[in-house]
Order: structure tokens, then sequence, then C-alpha cells
């Protein structure tokens, strides 16, 4: 909780007090502090094999039994042959 209103209070707008316009304040300066290393890259690998998972067996869908009809007249229209 101090560390947050600690936070708050620095976060908080204030007027702006330039050194030339006569504006004194006494403030702390830190360095930057390293906190992680760089990160390294590492190249990402050629090929990505898939889990065994992911391919299951394929399922069996038979082809429809199709049957040509020729040609032929229907209540005096022509119907061209075609498959069913």
């Amino acid at each position: 909780m101090l560390g947050l209103a600690a936070v708050g209070v620095a976060a908080a707008p204030q007027p702006a007090r330039a050194w030339w316009h006569g504006g004194w304040s006494v403030g702390i300066a830190l360095p930057p502090v390293v906190v992680a290393p760089a990160p390294v890259y590492v190249p990402p690998p050629a090929y990505y094999p898939p889990p065994a998972f992911y391919y299951g067996t394929p399922a069996y869908y038979p082809a429809p039994a199709r049957v040509w009809i020729p040609g032929h007249w229907v209540g005096g229209y022509w119907v061209p042959a075609h498959w069913s």
C-alpha cells in the first residue's frame, strides 16, 4: 500500500519549474537499473512436426450410388440425359 501511495504522489500533476526560470527543487537521481538481461534471439526451428494426436483416422464416406438416366419425355417436355 505504501508503494502505491508513493507512486500516486510522484505521478500527480505538478507545476513545471525550469531551472532557468528560478525554480529550484531537490530530487534524487538514480541511474537506470537493469532488472533483466537482454533477450537473446534464438531462430525458430525449420520444421514444426505436428503432434501425434492431431491427425485422426479419416472418416469413410462412400461415394453415393448414382444412376445414369437417358434423355426422355415427361409430360410433353424433353428432359436431357442426367445423373440421378
